[in-house]
């Protein structure tokens, strides 16, 4: 391959196989092991990951964007997606889609006795504001062209008055 090839393919191809696991555990409802794929590439838009959950465990909490539109393509296993207030059987070779807003707070549920394995591409969109019915917690995210990032977790009731501190 030459020079010019490998530096194409550093920045376009990613092996999910080989990526590196991130091992996110939150007792008692969340396990999952994670593999983030974009990070590194040429992708400006989109983000994707391979998430394989535990069985009996959630992948995250409870939630919804503002902007992101995200897609689950199910890899392996088998579990439900709880999707505005809803429980759906979910299997190997489903793909769903989940757009952006309060209509479609969703949440990744492995119901099963064996991993549940699936690819999770979604928009990158900055800003994003994330919300958590269950917790009424909201996460505010923003991506400076520098890379530097801002992530925000907040309750509402927490919120500071506009004036507040200031002369």
């Amino acid at each position: 391959m030459t020079e010019q090839a490998r530096a194409l393919a550093d920045r376009l191809i990613r092996n999910f196989n080989d990526a590196a696991l991130e091992h996110h555990v939150r007792d008692p409802l969340y396990e999952t092991l994670c593999a983030r794929l974009a990070p590194g590439t040429a992708a400006c838009k989109l983000g994707a990951s391979i998430d394989t959950v535990a069985p009996g465990k959630r992948s995250c909490p409870y939630h919804f964007h503002y902007a992101q539109e995200e897609m689950f393509i199910v890899l392996e296993g088998h579990g439900t997606l709880r999707v505005a207030g809803e429980t759906l059987p979910i299997r190997s070779g489903d793909v769903i889609f989940v757009p952006p807003g309060p209509d479609y707070p969703h949440q990744i549920v492995n119901t099963s006795d064996a991993p549940l394995k699936y690819l999770s591409i979604g928009t990158r969109e900055t800003p994003e504001l994330v919300e958590y019915p269950d917790s009424g917690k909201y996460a505010a995210i923003a991506v400076r062209d520098d890379a530097t990032r801002l992530h925000v977790v907040q309750r509402s009731e927490n919120s500071l008055d506009y004036w507040d501190a200031e002369p």
